[in-house]
């Protein structure tokens, strides 16, 4: 009997679907901020609605792929909305710590809708590539500038395309919203009414969809310059280390030493400044020495040169003196005849 009354008490899924478009109409058309409380409660409320929706329909099985798009209820079509639905109130949380993880679970829900109206060929249009494709035609496309031209080009041509096609479906159904929902429109246009809808979010996701790729990517960014800059923050106030040497033992460290004559004990700023107090250097002491000897070496030479200038007169007046009593021919006289 509980279990009776709980079920009646338990709102229906076109109940759910109605409450939780109008709050989703109601937030895009809110004028408060998105991270006020009111809208918050909404975007909870909707996204609660929008789960009980969900699993409706997985009990009831409503869609199956065994059947075509015109097999399909009219008043059945707009249950196909709930994915997209979902990525719409996804996407309006207010939670920093929290915004990866709803942009990619936004980014699952948009998908599958774009899955579903797909495989029931509600509007001709390409899925948006998975992570892995995304990533592999990334490093595919790193390799040739003029295919990711080309590639950007189309994709502004495609958002041009979606624009008019979501202003058209937009005019189109203003048209028919009045007369579906007093309930005065035939099933034709109730069904016609419900495609535009789909035709609708088919756009928006795939917009969704390119605008949720941007937003992880800056986001991954961020994450990654945080870690590095946290990185090199905490490699600069980290200490000097001071030398040591390696060694296989305490013994043999206090038997060998460094294995050289002391480990470094001073910058060469502190070694030159020691050397320029006692006057060391090459400016201060070496060269006034190199000058000094090279002026002692100048006055010997000079000295040397005054001394052999000296003998050499002593020679030139003792060689005149010896031809003055030698004269010439002196020595050769005994063999004259």
């Amino acid at each position: 009997m509980a279990t009776a009354e709980g079920e009646l008490l338990m709102p229906r899924l076109p109940e759910l679907f109605k409450t939780s478009k109008q709050l989703l109409d109601e937030v895009e058309v809110a004028t408060e901020p998105t991270g006020s409380q009111i809208i918050q409660a909404k975007v909870f409320k909707g996204l609660a609605l929008l789960k009980k929706a969900a699993e409706m329909l997985l009990e009831l099985d409503l869609f199956s792929r065994n059947e075509d798009l015109e097999e399909i209820a009219s008043c059945d079509l707009k249950y196909l909305m709930v994915p997209a639905f979902q990525g719409a109130f996804a996407m309006k949380q207010v939670n920093p710590s929290k915004r990866l993880d709803h942009l990619q679970w936004a980014r699952e829900h948009f998908l599958n809708y774009l899955t579903q109206c797909q495989y029931y060929h509600v509007a001709e249009f390409e899925l948006p590539k998975t992570k892995t494709n995304s990533a592999e035609n990334n490093t595919a496309n790193s390799s040739l500038p003029y295919s990711s031209l080309v590639a950007m080009a189309s994709q502004r041509q495609a958002r041009r395309e979606r624009y008019k096609q979501k202003k058209e479906v937009e005019h189109r159904l203003s048209a028919l919203k009045s007369a579906v929902e007093s309930g005065q429109a035939d099933d034709e246009r109730v069904r016609e009414y419900y495609l535009l809808h789909l035709r609708r979010w088919i756009c928006i996701s795939l917009e969704e969809i390119e605008s949720i790729d941007q937003e992880i990517k800056i986001l991954r960014g961020k994450d990654s310059s945080k870690e590095a800059s946290t990185f090199h923050s905490s490699r600069q106030d980290r200490r000097p280390v001071k030398p040591f040497v390696l060694t296989r033992n305490m013994v043999q460290a206090k038997v060998f030493g460094a294995c050289y004559p002391s480990l470094a004990s001073m910058t060469v700023n502190d070694w030159y400044e020691e050397h320029r107090k006692f006057g060391a250097l090459p400016d201060q002491g070496i060269a006034k020495k190199t000058s000094e000897f090279r002026t002692a070496a100048q006055r010997q030479d000079q000295e040397q040169e005054e001394e052999d200038d000296e003998c050499a007169l002593h020679r030139a007046r003792d060689w005149d003196d010896w031809k003055d009593t030698h004269p010439r021919g002196y020595g050769n006289r005994q063999n004259m005849g």
